[in-house]
C-alpha cells in the first residue's frame, strides 16, 4: 500500500479537513455539469432544486431536501444517467420583505416611511448576500448541482418570461382584473392568496342582535353598520312568510332597511337561521350578495378601523369597536343575548393577524380551465406521487379550485407589467410599459404598482431554468424526471407548476413527485426560534461531519412523515462513518500490493459472500429505483456493520490467502459504491486509496453491476 495513503489511513477520519477538498475536487472536475459527463451518461435525468428562500440560514429541512436529491442525482449519475441537477434561489416576495421588515423593527425604521426604490435596493442586497451565504451552505451539504446553470428568481430573464406569461393569460382570457373579495392582513397591508391564510381556533362570542321581527346570530356586531339584508333558509317554516319583505332594524346609528332574502347556504342549525348580511366584509356574503344583487357597503379601511359610515366609531379598532357597539346595542335593549362561540378563524401564515376580508380590485388567475388540464393528467397518470396517498390530496384541490389573487401590496417581487385606469379601475397588461388612456373610458392609465405573488412565478420555474420554449436545455432535459418538495406544498407549489407546464408547454414539468415531511426537534415538536428547539444543521456538521448528518435525516425518514431530528442520531452515524474507516484501512493493509482485477477462483465460503452482498445490492437498487432511500440507507448500514465488519472481515483475520484478498477489496469497493449517494465525502476520499487500475472519482464510476 502507498505510504502516502497508509499514513492517511493511520489517523482517524476528519470531515473537517476532508469535506472542503474533496468538494473543490468534484467541482473542478466538471462533472456537475451533465454536458461534461463521460460518454455513457446518455438518457436525461433531471432535478430542479426548490430554490431556498435567500433571506437566512439554510435549516434542517434544507438539509433533508439537499440530502435527498443530491442521492439521487448522485445514484443516477453512476447509473450511466446524463444527470442534470439545477439549482437555484427565491427571492420570496412576502416572506423576505417580512425577514427584512422585522430588520427594519430593531433598527427603529418603517418600510411604510420609506421611499419605495431605497426599499426594494435594501432588501435586495439583503438578499443577494443571503444568497451567497445560502449558497456556501448548500455545498457544504455535498449539493452535487450544476453551478454553472444555477438561476435567481429575479434575474433580468426570469422577470421577462414571467411578465410574458401574464400577457398571454390575460390574452387567453385566464387573468383578469376584478373587484372581489380578498384575504387582507392589517399588518402587513397586503392581500394574500388563500394558501397564504391559515385557520386558528378562537373562543369569541356569538352575539343575538333584535332586528325588527328577526334575531340574528353574528361574530362580528362591530360590521352591523355594512349589514344589506338578512338571509333565511327558503325551506325554513319559521321565516318563509317573511321572505321579499324589507325590514326595519333600529341600531346605534339610525334604522337599518334590510331586504329578507331565501338562500340554501343558510345553516338553519347555526344561531336562529337568520344572517346578517355584510357583502364588503364576508365572502360568504359577498358570494350571495352577487346572487341576489345585493348593494355593498364597506365599513372597515384597510387598517382595519372602522371607517366614516359608521359614525362615531370611525376610527375605532376592530376590538375596540366591537367592545363599544356591544355596549351601546345592550342599551337599546336589542342585544338579546350572548354565548361562547369556538369557530376556526384564517390568519396571516406569518404574523397570525386575523385576516380582514376586504373587497378590492385585483388581478386574478381563472383556475378552473387551468385545474381540469391538471385533473386530467392525474387522472392519466401522468403524475406519479411517493406516497401514493398525496394523490388524492392534489386530486380534491384541483376538484375545488378558486380564483387565484396573484397581486401583492408590497415592493419586494416581480413588477405587475399594468396600466389601471383611474376612472373606471380597469387594469390592462404593459409589456412596454407605455403611456395610454383606459380603451374602456378614456380614462388615465397609470403603472400598477402591485408586484406578483410569489407562487405566480416559483410556479414556472421547471419551465423557466430550463429555457422555455427554445433552449436547448428545455428540449433535452424537459419534462424534469423528478419534483422532491415538501409535503406542505401539496396544495401551493406543485399545483401551480403542474398547471403552468401543461398550460405553457403542452405537457407536465415532472413525472414523479417525492414529498417528504418536516424536520422536527427530538421531541417531534416543530422548530422554532421562539421556542428555542431550532436544531441548526451547521452546528451538527461542524461537530459529526455532513455524511453523519445526512444519513441522520435518510435513515428512517419515510416518504411523506414528519421526522423527529436527534442529535444523537446524527452521533451514531459519526461512529457509522468511522466504522468504515476504520474496516478499510483494516482490508487496505491486509490487501497490502494486492490490486483488484479480474474475479479468481474463489473459496466457497468467500463466494457466498459475493452472492449475499449481490443480492443486497440488487434489492438496494430496487429501493433506490423507487424512492425508498429510508430502507436503502438502513440496509446498507446494518451490512456494512454487522455482516462486513463484524463477520466477514473478523472471519478473515487469519487468512492471507489471494481469494479473501479479492473478497474483502470487492465487497469494500461495491459497499462503497452503494454508500456513495448517502455519505459522498468519506466514500470519495476511501475510493481514491482503493487498488484499482483505472478508476474514475468515485462520483462517475460504474454502479454496482446487477
Amino acid at each position: 500500500m502507498n505510504e502516502k495513503i497508509n499514513e492517511k489511513l493511520l489517523k482517524p477520519y476528519d470531515p473537517q479537513e476532508t469535506e472542503s477538498r474533496i468538494y473543490k475536487l468534484w467541482e473542478e472536475s466538471g462533472f456537475f455539469n451533465p454536458d461534461n459527463l463521460p460518454a455513457r451518461h446518455k438518457e436525461p435525468f433531471t432535478i430542479i432544486m426548490p430554490p431556498p428562500n435567500a433571506n437566512g440560514d439554510l435549516h434542517a429541512g434544507h438539509s433533508l431536501f439537499i440530502t435527498l436529491e443530491d442521492i439521487m442525482a448522485r445514484y443516477k449519475r453512476m447509473r450511466g444517467f446524463k444527470t442534470l441537477w439545477l439549482p437555484g434561489a427565491d427571492h420570496a416576495g412576502f416572506e423576505t420583505q417580512i425577514v427584512y421588515e422585522k430588520k427594519l423593527e430593531k433598527e427603529g425604521r418603517s418600510r411604510f416611511k420609506m421611499d419605495p426604490q431605497d426599499l426594494y435596493k435594501e432588501i435586495y442586497d439583503f438578499t443577494i448576500l443571503n444568497k451567497q451565504n445560502m449558497e456556501k451552505q448548500v455545498r457544504a451539504m455535498g449539493a452535487s448541482c450544476d453551478w454553472s446553470r444555477e438561476r435567481f428568481t429575479l434575474d433580468p430573464d426570469v422577470i421577462k418570461e414571467v411578465q410574458k406569461t401574464f400577457q398571454k393569460m390575460y390574452n387567453d382570457g385566464l387573468v383578469y382584473r376584478g373587484n372581489r373579495m380578498v384575504n387582507w392582513c392589517t399588518k402587513h397591508q397586503t392581500s394574500l392568496s388563500d394558501v397564504e391564510t391559515e385557520n386558528k381556533e378562537k373562543d369569541d362570542m356569538l352575539y343575538y342582535i333584535k332586528y325588527g321581527p328577526l334575531t340574528v346570530a353574528t361574530v362580528r356586531p362591530e360590521t352591523i353598520f355594512g349589514d344589506v339584508a338578512v338571509a333565511v333558509n327558503p325551506e325554513d317554516s319559521r321565516y318563509a312568510s317573511l321572505i321579499g319583505t324589507t325590514i326595519k332594524a333600529p341600531i346605534p346609528t339610525g334604522i337599518l332597511e334590510l331586504k329578507v332574502i331565501g338562500d340554501a347556504v343558510v345553516d338553519k342549525e347555526f344561531g336562529t337561521g337568520a344572517l346578517k348580511i355584510t357583502p364588503s366584509h364576508d365572502k360568504n356574503d359577498f358570494d350571495m350578495a352577487t346572487r341576489h344583487d345585493l348593494p355593498h357597503i364597506e365599513v372597515i379601511d384597510k387598517h382595519g378601523r372602522l371607517n366614516e359610515k359608521t359614525g362615531k366609531y370611525a376610527g375605532l379598532k376592530i376590538l375596540e369597536a366591537r367592545r363599544q357597539v356591544v355596549t351601546d346595542l345592550e342599551a337599546m335593549g336589542i342585544l338579546e343575548k350572548t354565548e361562547p362561540y369556538k369557530h376556526a378563524v384564517p390568519v396571516c401564515y406569518k404574523c397570525e393577524t386575523t385576516i380582514e376580508p376586504r373587497e378590492m380590485p385585483q388581478w386574478f388567475v381563472r383556475m378552473q380551465p387551468l385545474a381540469d388540464l391538471a385533473l386530467k393528467a392525474a387522472e392519466e397518470n401522468r403524475l406519479t406521487f411517493y406516497p401514493e396517498n398525496y394523490k388524492k390530496i392534489f386530486t380534491y384541490w384541483m376538484s375545488n379550485p378558486i380564483d387565484w389573487n396573484i397581486s401583492r401590496q408590497i415592493i419586494w417581487g416581480i413588477p405587475i407589467p399594468a396600466k389601471i385606469c383611474t376612472k373606471c379601475g380597469d387594469g390592462f397588461p404593459d409589456l412596454d410599459n407605455k403611456h395610454f388612456t383606459c380603451p374602456k373610458c378614456g380614462g388615465e392609465a397609470v403603472t400598477d404598482p402591485d408586484t406578483f405573488d410569489t407562487w405566480f412565478s416559483s410556479g414556472q420555474w421547471p419551465l423557466i431554468t430550463l429555457g422555455f420554449p427554445d433552449d436547448q436545455d428545455f428540449k433535452t432535459f424537459y419534462p424534469t424526471s423528478v419534483m422532491q418538495s415538501g409535503s406542505d406544498l401539496i396544495f401551493k407549489w406543485i399545483p401551480r407548476m403542474v398547471i403552468f407546464g401543461l398550460y405553457l408547454a403542452k405537457d407536465v414539468p415532472f413525472k414523479d413527485i417525492y414529498l417528504s415531511g418536516l424536520v422536527n426537534d427530538a421531541n417531534g415538536k416543530k422548530m422554532s426560534k421562539s421556542k428555542g428547539n431550532v436544531i441548526n444543521p451547521n452546528t451538527l456538521t461542524s461537530k459529526y461531519g455532513t455524511d453523519a448528518l445526512r444519513m441522520g435525516l435518510i435513515v428512517g425518514n419515510t416518504p411523506g412523515s414528519d421526522m423527529a431530528l436527534n442529535e444523537n442520531k446524527i452521533k451514531g452515524y459519526r461512529n457509522f462513518a468511522n466504522k468504515i474507516w476504520n474496516a478499510s484501512r483494516f482490508v487496505l493493509t491486509k490487501s497490502d500490493s494486492y490490486i483488484l482485477g479480474e474475479k479468481p477462483t474463489l473459496e466457497t465460503k468467500d463466494e457466498e459472500n459475493i452472492k449475499i452482498f449481490n443480492d443486497l445490492a440488487k434489492d438496494i437498487t430496487d429501493d433506490l429505483d423507487n424512492y425508498r432511500f429510508h430502507l436503502a440507507s438502513e440496509k446498507i448500514y446494518h451490512y456494512f456493520w454487522h455482516t462486513f465488519a463484524d463477520i466477514i472481515i473478523e472471519e478473515s483475520k487469519p487468512r492471507t490467502d489471494e481469494s479473501i484478498k479479492w473478497t474483502l477489496l470487492y465487497i469494500l469497493s461495491e459497499s462503497l459504491k452503494i454508500i456513495h449517494p448517502f455519505m459522498p465525502f468519506i466514500t470519495e476520499e476511501l475510493w481514491s486509496m482503493m487498488p484499482i487500475k483505472e478508476k474514475n472519482l468515485l462520483m462517475i464510476e460504474y454502479w454496482h453491476s446487477i
